[in-house]
């Protein structure tokens, strides 16, 4: 059996350097180590709580471009938006009626979500939040996944996913494939400039699409303590060091830690990293300027990956169709 994957991409704001390091660069490696790839812009999943249209808008193209930048081959991969797919919503809705309330219950962002309201557990919780295990399902069982790349705060929605599909699988017929999980982050952690998790809630981002004189200024922003110039340093929880380890190969990464014994000028470290970064964002920065402006471009990749995808999408939703019933009167 073919190993086919499939990642959903989040569509809100504009990547940063901890969405490259813990998704784009890992997930583009293991589109070209597998048979078949499907990578698909999750729009519907941002309304849950983005209500701004125009920001939705511009997030797409940012984000679907970003991917292309990176390296993303969509004559290797298949790329598309999962709005022009209208099948993968009328999963959701078969997939409701297998689910039960009780293991929507358990998903870990509603529970987080009603833990934060006292006297009215479910004010201010939509639909959408609480079912988005159920899309979610839908998206991965639609396309047959065999592999879904997630991080560990998604392990148990692909757990969800698989019981919808074994549950599915028990009432009809096994058509629905169990995915397997590959967790890609583990206990991974990029530091943004201010040693937290890189985060745009956090303000501590260091961009990846933005110009040279931007990369460089919000690397030299980077918090470190206030050791001198020859005093020796440690490379625990250090945000310049954890970095660097992203960008540099072994040896360099060791050669950067005898640097720090030595006592390096926290300034010559940061140069250091950024001309590392800076060296692997170059090809990408060229390619982002070359096609921000190219919507044509944009639009016809996302459109010839929807084209090929909703076909797979219709042939798959006529089998589900006859299993449970609704086909046509004979």
């Amino acid at each position: 059996m073919k190993k086919r994957i499939l990642t959903g991409i989040t569509t809100t704001g504009i990547p940063h350097i901890g969405n490259y390091i813990g998704a784009i660069r890992p997930a583009i490696k293991l589109a070209t180590e597998t048979d078949e790839s499907f990578f698909f812009l999750a729009d519907y999943h941002s309304i849950i709580k983005n209500k701004n249209p125009s920001e939705i808008k511009s997030s797409v193209k940012n984000i679907a471009l970003a991917w292309l930048c990176c390296g993303l081959d969509p004559e290797k991969t298949l790329f598309y938006k999962q709005s022009d797919v209208p099948e993968i919503l009328e999963l959701t809705w078969i997939l409701n009626c297998v689910s039960s309330k009780g293991l929507m219950n358990r998903a870990h962002a509603y529970k987080a979500a009603i833990s934060e309201n006292e006297l009215e557990p479910d004010k201010g919780i939509n639909m959408g939040l609480f079912s988005y295990p159920i899309l979610m399902a839908a998206d991965i069982l639609m396309f047959d996944s065999t592999h879904v790349p997630v991080g560990s705060d998604q392990i148990q929605h692909m757990e969800m996913t698989r019981d919808i599909a074994q549950r599915f699988n028990h009432l009809y017929k096994s058509i629905l494939t169990v995915p397997e999980s590959i967790i890609q982050d583990k206990e991974k952690v990029v530091p943004g400039i201010d040693g937290r998790k890189m985060s745009k809630s956090y303000n501590n981002v260091i961009p990846l699409l933005g110009t040279e004189k931007e990369l460089k200024k919000s690397i030299m922003k980077i918090v470190t303590n206030s050791l001198e110039p020859g005093e020796p340093k440690d490379t625990d929880n250090c945000s310049v060091y954890e970095l660097y380890k992203n960008f540099a190969d072994e040896d360099e990464v060791n050669e950067f830690k005898k640097s720090y014994e030595e006592g390096i000028a926290w300034g010559e470290a940061k140069e250091l990293l950024f001309s590392k970064i800076n060296k692997e964002l170059e090809p990408i920065r060229s390619s982002y300027n070359e096609l921000v402006n190219n919507n044509d471009y944009i639009n016809d990749v996302l459109s010839d990956g929807s084209k090929k995808a909703r076909q797979i999408a219709e042939d798959k939703m006529s089998q589900i169709r006859d299993v449970i019933g609704i086909t046509k009167i004979s």
